[in-house]
């Protein structure tokens, strides 16, 4: 049987498409003013869901990056002090070995236990670095100074380890305690107890004193270019991993970046069709809405 058409199914159906139209370009000018395909979820179901999880992909590894920067830092910093440290003990043994040969009045051994007295301030101020207000050679208790001016020899810093994460489940222990870079209260070649016991056998002209000194500062200085080491293969393995994760995050980007971004060509293409489509749906619309009472009339 014949299907009847009347003039108020045209004009429904008429005003249904122009919405469809209006619809589509409100959809391609959120595309260009945004430049991602993916405005809101019902734009693309399954994109949406990769997307979110190259996003939290981004966000961690973001996070792991910061932590790999401020664990080079950290080392950077540690390992300077430690320069520092061993141009005290290498000026040190020097003025042990020069004089270690009895030929010295005690006026000139007297002045060198001054200069040694400075070294050992120097070495506390060393012991006592802070980076960022947190001291460096204290372990864990970073709040706390480990080291005093009098009682340097006796003071055990925290044997704590800080660890940063710079990959997932990717640990590194970042930190020097000064347990090993200055020694053990109980150790003979803690560093401090050699410079006081220098101090004192330059004051009193005890030369074997004197000469037993520079080999507890070999040994020293021995266990001090080994900690420096362990921090230079540290800070490689570090810089190492933020390069990795550099490249991480530029893959994931370019990936997150194929998934959501729009292509501009494409879519302005597709917003001038669309209005073009809109603009020939209201020419027709406005004859097809034409016909009134008096047009059937006549």
């Amino acid at each position: 049987m014949p299907f009847r058409v009347t003039q108020n199914m045209m004009n429904t159906q008429l005003l249904r498409n122009l919405n469809n139209n209006m619809v589509r370009s409100e959809m391609y000018q959120n595309q260009l003013a945004t430049g991602r395909r993916i405005n809101k979820p019902s734009d693309d179901p399954v994109g949406i869901s990769f997307a979110m999880r190259y996003r939290s992909e981004l966000s961690a590894n973001d996070q792991y990056q910061d932590n790999a920067d401020g664990a080079i830092s950290f080392l950077t910093y540690t390992d300077t002090m430690m320069d520092q440290a061993g141009s005290v003990v290498q000026r040190l043994r020097e003025l042990a070995v020069n004089m270690s040969n009895g030929t010295h009045p005690q006026q000139s051994l007297d002045i060198a236990a001054q200069e040694v007295q400075q070294l050992y301030e120097q070495m506390v101020d060393i012991g006592n670095s802070q980076f960022n207000g947190k001291y460096v050679f204290n372990g864990q208790k970073t709040d706390l100074k480990p080291y005093t001016l009098e009682k340097a020899q006796d003071e055990p810093s925290d044997d704590g380890i800080i660890q940063f994460e710079i990959g997932a489940g990717v640990r590194i222990p970042i930190n020097v305690t000064g347990n090993k870079v200055f020694g053990l209260p109980t150790d003979e070649d803690n560093m401090y107890r050699i410079m006081n016991e220098f101090t004192e056998a330059l004051k009193t002209g005890n030369f074997d004193g004197i000469n037993s000194a520079i080999g507890k500062i070999d040994s020293r200085m021995t266990k001090m270019l080994d900690v420096r080491s362990d921090i230079g293969a540290k800070t490689n393995r570090v810089e190492l991993a933020s390069e990795r994760l550099k490249d991480i995050s530029l893959n994931v980007s370019e990936l997150q970046s194929k998934t959501e971004d729009a292509d501009m060509s494409i879519v302005i293409t597709n917003l001038k069709m669309n209005e073009n489509v809109y603009q020939a749906s209201l020419s027709a619309g406005s004859k097809l809405i034409q016909p009134s009472l008096v047009d059937f009339l006549k």
